[in-house]
């Protein structure tokens, strides 16, 4: 066996292995894509979410080395020129921490984000900048090195300004009030399942209904739930059925479309449909997306779905993409 390893076939059968997926790469990068396509240079290998600014004309993405950064859209861009993304946060929170899901929450004027480190999972936090100076207005620790593990993922915000942040390593959703003040972490039997191996990736996307619930996916068991806030009981949490076949399973950022239809971004990315407030649901869609740069958040512009890939490429600039999801009919 140790002769094998060391001999000229051994090398030939690596090399032919790696040739697969390196074609594929580029395959993948130099045909032309289905649908349509912003790219962007970065100076940053990965890019975890992108909202995009109606208001202001502008892309937000949020910076796994720590940070935000805007991607100007003027009315003189032209189809296929690559835009440049120009860094406004920096680093927040101790140590080196990743800033990953996002909400514009629009009433506020403010981008309200998830920070985390996402390595030890020693450190969470929540954060909120005002969208015109980019000045912090609150940075809030959810959990650090003398509490449990945590990893913060993703943010949705209600009506009042609370924001809603879900850990992927506690299975929970942090409350936290307008100003950034904690006040309470959701928990249910139902997040945690079983199988210990369901729960290596837990909690993640997560969005605000405007009837005032939240509807959050688990990546491993592909659940999607309801949770009812505020009610008289209590928090409530419901698992929506998925009904006519498919699954949600290695769902990550989720968007909402309607009332009755959200997109669950993952590879491949599932349009979801709900005709009866969100009880039970059917997968209506599916596009897969830049496969290879890894699908993890969606959002609309101009009632279009768009998909953010984690992963740039290209040297000494990366380059990013962000694909249109053209969702064919799921049967």
């Amino acid at each position: 066996m140790a002769s094998f390893l060391c001999s000229t076939r051994f090398f030939l059968l690596i090399l032919l292995l790696s040739a697969v997926p390196i074609a594929y790469i580029i395959h993948s990068e130099t045909s032309e894509r289905a649908t349509h396509v912003y790219s962007y240079h970065s100076a940053g290998w990965l890019r975890e979410s992108t909202k995009w600014d109606a208001l202001n004309s502008r892309f937000i993405v949020s910076f796994f080395e720590g940070g935000l950064g805007l991607i100007p859209l003027n009315e003189h861009h032209s189809t296929g020129a690559v835009l440049e993304e120009i860094p406004v946060v920096g680093k927040s929170g101790s140590g080196k921490n990743s800033t990953l899901g996002f909400v514009i929450d629009r009433p506020r004027n403010r981008a309200v984000a998830a920070i985390a480190d996402v390595l030890g999972n020693k450190y969470s936090a929540v954060a909120a900048y005002d969208l015109t100076t980019w000045d912090q207005l609150f940075l809030t620790q959810l959990s650090g090195p003398d509490g449990e593990k945590g990893f913060a993922d993703d943010v949705a915000v209600d009506e009042e300004g609370n924001s809603y942040i879900t850990d992927t390593k506690g299975n929970k959703i942090w409350k936290v009030g307008p100003n950034g003040e904690y006040l309470h972490a959701i928990k249910s039997p139902l997040f945690t399942p079983k199988e210990w191996y369901y729960n290596l990736v837990g909690l993640n996307g997560i969005v605000y209904h405007p009837n005032g619930y939240l509807l959050v996916d688990h990546t491993l068991t592909g659940n999607l739930f309801k949770v009812e806030i505020g009610s008289k009981s209590g928090d409530e949490v419901k698992v929506v059925k998925i009904i006519g076949g498919g699954s949600l399973m290695f769902g990550d950022g989720m968007e909402i479309l309607s009332p009755t239809k959200i997109v669950v971004a993952g590879n491949p990315s599932r349009l979801v449909e709900s005709l009866d407030d969100w009880e039970t649901a059917r997968i209506v869609g599916k596009f897969s997306g830049v496969t290879h740069r890894l699908v993890t958040a969606a959002f609309v512009k101009e009632g279009k779905v768009y998909l953010n890939h984690l992963f740039g490429l290209g040297y000494p600039k990366r380059k990013h993409v962000l694909v249109e999801a053209v969702f064919s009919s799921f049967k």
